[in-house]
């Protein structure tokens, strides 16, 4: 059982890792002005639901995370580009400290609070991880990042069900994402186990 799980939690932590890369490659594409209030989001996200293959569907997500990382107010986008920096090099401590910066200077900056989370998240504070992404859902419902990263939480807790319910989230927000396809299926399959 205890191996069970930290197969669970090593395959957990390599999705977040994945996906924390292709946040840090959106981000480094440059920051203007946006967020999650940006008009463009509501047609990109019907365009995500509908994509016809898994490659349409990426394209679609990055152009999402381009939009969310952008901020207007240039101090605050420059602390967001040094807190994910500091992520990127796992200087952990450093990296939560600038991101409280920043959502304490843009409060409703929905992808600052999810960078803090998973800065958290990376430092085993799930806790803080938790409370910080149900702050960036409060701010953007769809954030199918931080519910992905909610779901990871939910597993290592032991979970199942909660997670399964979190990647079944992402799976109505973009059906052809594999990462939620993956982790659903194997969810599925240890639930129905625990069942018998």
């Amino acid at each position: 059982m205890v191996d069970t799980v930290r197969r669970r939690r090593g395959r957990a932590c390599r999705a977040y890792a994945t996906w924390l890369g292709c946040v840090f490659s959106a981000l480094l594409s440059g920051l203007a002005a946006a967020d999650q209030k940006d008009p463009r989001l509501d047609h990109l996200f019907a365009e995500l639901h509908d994509a016809s293959d898994v490659t349409a569907a990426a394209g679609i997500e990055t152009r999402i995370w381009r939009i969310w990382l952008q901020y207007d107010d240039r101090s605050v986008a420059a602390l967001m580009r040094h807190g994910v920096e500091l992520m990127g090099t796992l200087r952990l401590d450093e990296a939560i400290a600038v991101l409280s910066e920043v959502v304490r200077r843009a409060p409703n900056f929905a992808e600052a609070w999810n960078k803090r989370a998973t800065a958290f998240y990376l430092k085993q504070d799930l806790v803080s991880s938790m409370a910080d992404i149900r702050r960036v859902l409060d701010l953007e419902p769809r954030h199918f990042g931080a519910i992905s990263g909610l779901g990871l939480i939910l597993i290592r807790r032991g979970d199942l069900g909660g997670a399964l319910a979190a990647f079944e989230k992402v799976l109505s927000i973009n059906p052809r994402s594999p990462s939620a396809r993956v982790q659903a299926a194997r969810l599925r399959e240890a639930l129905r186990h625990s069942s018998i």
